[in-house]
Order: structure tokens, then C-alpha cells, then sequence
């Protein structure tokens, strides 16, 4: 089996530099950390920002909000860093926590550090020597569904996580806070969102079994060995909450585009999910099923409200350039992503399929 290159950090990117200064003497002061710091960015994601501090022979990788952001919940530091630092111990993909800077005096905003996990993340362009090994990209796609379930395996309580969220009713709120967000960060008159949204509102499926969930499982989140052979690290816990892990299903369904799908909807900023060889949603799901023992009536509803999520998520970032917060050119293009995605969601619910 061929092993994959690393994934590397790359130069900062203009306009999300940190003072090294005063992260070099909190360093000093938390970590007892004295060398001189380097830092790097590492490439990718539209929401918090992620960077290597070197420190002599020391790697630690820094997390922080991205810049000019207003909305709070979506960037909240201290919730990653406390389902990190409960959850490293009973779950071995969870990077363990060194540190937790809540004020933003440092760095202008709260951040944490936390251990560099090694390893390979699988983005749109697969590296030659798998693209063209379809039996190992099945494999991977497996690995992945089944680190999902092991995921929502975990026994949250024992973790100290027991109060991290509140199951009951967690469907409704979801669906009606999203559509909240929605209306709040809303720039553009886009029909599909509205009446996904309203589908949605009519047809919400009784809460599951609770599970802590992740919210934004997808390839660029984990960490694999270089030989694909096992997952090591899970990356973003920024939305983890205690909910209906069939919501977390259908959050990462919403980011596995296919080869079925219409071909505007490939240029969105996926992973490799629509690549010769990759499961279909379907598979995803019926893996995830089999895999968990769990039971969906409408794989649909839950499909939709990930594509609807994600929407929002998408016109949130795109709020933020329109209104002048960010300058980064990335975010221009996002509310043709809302566009595609409500589209993708209104016509999956006219299909009722996935």
C-alpha cells in the first residue's frame, strides 16, 4: 500500500497574522515554552482559524476565531476546548489540550493549543497513487463512516459531558434556530431556503437516542496515517453538542457530493466525496445504519436539514464580506454555495431521495 504525503502548513495568509510577540511570551508564562516561535497557517476552512507554533523541536497547533467575526457561538473557544479536554481521554481521536486563553487580550481573540496530530487530510485533489487505487478509496470512505459511529458510540456521561447540550427537543431547535440565523444574516432573496425551511418545520421526525455529535464530520476534518490505513486524528470540534446523532449524519451527507449531481454543484468547496471510486450518499448512509444499529424513517429530512445547516453556514460567511468585516476574497463566492445548496435540499425533498 502506497503512503501518502503529509498534510504541511503553509505562509500565513495576509490579514490573519498573530502577534508572535505576545503569544511567545504567553507561551512562556503557560508552557514554560522559551525558545524563540515560528508560526505557520494551515491550508483550508472558512471558519475558525488553525496554525503551528513551532518552539525549538516543540509543535503545538493554535486555534482562534477567524477575523472580524461577530457571530459568537459559531467561533466559542471555550466549548472546543472543553469537549477536547473531557473528551481526549476516552475517545483517542481527540487532540489533548495544553492551554486555553479566554480573554483575547493576547491574540485579540480567546484561542487554545492543543498537540499536533501527524497525518494525512484528504481534500477535493486526491494524491495520484490513491485516485487511482478504487478499492482503497472505498476503504477510506469506510473509515470514515465507521469513526462517525464510533464517535456517537462514546458514552458521554462517563466523559463528564453530561451536561454539554440538551437532547430533548434538540430537532426543533435546530431546525428553528437555523432558519433564525438564516433571516438574521439573510443579503440576497433566495426562495429555496425559505420553503426547505418550512418543510423542514413540517415535517421534523421525533429527537433519537442522544449522542455527542460532532456537526462538521467530513474528510477535511480527519486525520489519517499515511499509509490511509487508519483515522488518528478528528479535527473542528466547534459545534459539538449532545443531540440526535442522525442530524450529524445528515450534516455530513450535505458535504458528500456524488457524481450524480449537477455539475454547478461540483464547483462548491467539497471534499474528494464526488471522485471515481467514493461511496454514494446512499452507501454513507446505509453504512452508518448498519454500523450503529440505528433506524431512519426519512433520510431525506435529515439530508435536508445538513444542506440547509450548511446554507446558513455559507450566508453567515458571506455576511461578513458583504458587510466589510473580512476582505478575503475566498467568502465573495459563498452565496452562490447558499444558492446551490438550498437548491439541492428543495430538490431532494421533491425526489424524496438522497
Amino acid at each position: 500500500m502506497t503512503a501518502i504525503g503529509e498534510d504541511q502548513p503553509r505562509p500565513v495568509r495576509a490579514g490573519e497574522e498573530l502577534d508572535t510577540s505576545k503569544l511567545a511570551a504567553y507561551l512562556e508564562q503557560e508552557l514554560g515554552v522559551t525558545e524563540a516561535i515560528t508560526v505557520e497557517q494551515f491550508p483550508g476552512g472558512h471558519s475558525n482559524l488553525t496554525y503551528l507554533v513551532r518552539a525549538g523541536d516543540r509543535e503545538l497547533v493554535l486555534r482562534r476565531p477567524p477575523f472580524g467575526s461577530k457571530v459568537k457561538s459559531a467561533h466559542d473557544m471555550g466549548r472546543e476546548h472543553t469537549v477536547l479536554s473531557k473528551l481526549a481521554p476516552v475517545y483517542a481521536r481527540a487532540p489533548r489540550v495544553f492551554a486555553y486563553e479566554a480573554t483575547g487580550d493576547v491574540l485579540g481573540a480567546p484561542f487554545y493549543l492543543m498537540e499536533r496530530r501527524r497525518g494525512v487530510i484528504l481534500r477535493k485533489d486526491l494524491p495520484p497513487a490513491l485516485a487511482a487505487d478504487h478499492a482503497q478509496i472505498r476503504r477510506v470512505c469506510e473509515l470514515l463512516v465507521d469513526a462517525l459511529v464510533e464517535l456517537h458510540a462514546v458514552d458521554y456521561t462517563a466523559a463528564g459531558l453530561g451536561d454539554f447540550g440538551k437532547p430533548a427537543g434538540y430537532i426543533e431547535r435546530q431546525v428553528t434556530g437555523w432558519t433564525e440565523r438564516y433571516a438574521k444574516s439573510q443579503t440576497d432573496d433566495l426562495p429555496a431556503v425559505t420553503e426547505v425551511a418550512a418543510w423542514l418545520a413540517a415535517h421534523m421526525p421525533a429527537d433519537g437516542a442522544p449522542a455527542l455529535i460532532h456537526n462538521d464530520f467530513k474528510f477535511d476534518n480527519v486525520i489519517f496515517d499515511p499509509a490511509l490505513a487508519h483515522i488518528t486524528g478528528v479535527l473542528d470540534w466547534e459545534m459539538t453538542t449532545i443531540g440526535d446523532p442522525l442530524m450529524d449524519l445528515g450534516t455530513a451527507l450535505s458535504y458528500w457530493a456524488q457524481a450524480s449531481d449537477p455539475p454547478a454543484y461540483h464547483a462548491l468547496p467539497f471534499g474528494p466525496t464526488a471522485r471515481p471510486g467514493m461511496m454514494t450518499r446512499q452507501e454513507v448512509a446505509d453504512r452508518y445504519l448498519e454500523r450503529s444499529g440505528r433506524r431512519a424513517d426519512s433520510l431525506v429530512f435529515y439530508y435536508a436539514f445538513g444542506l440547509l445547516k450548511t446554507a446558513v453556514i455559507a450566508q453567515q460567511i458571506y455576511y461578513r464580506y458583504a458587510k466589510g468585516l473580512t476582505g478575503d476574497a475566498r467568502f465573495a463566492q459563498m452565496i452562490f454555495g447558499v444558492r446551490l445548496l438550498s437548491e439541492q435540499a428543495r430538490t431532494a425533498i421533491e425526489r424524496n431521495a438522497i
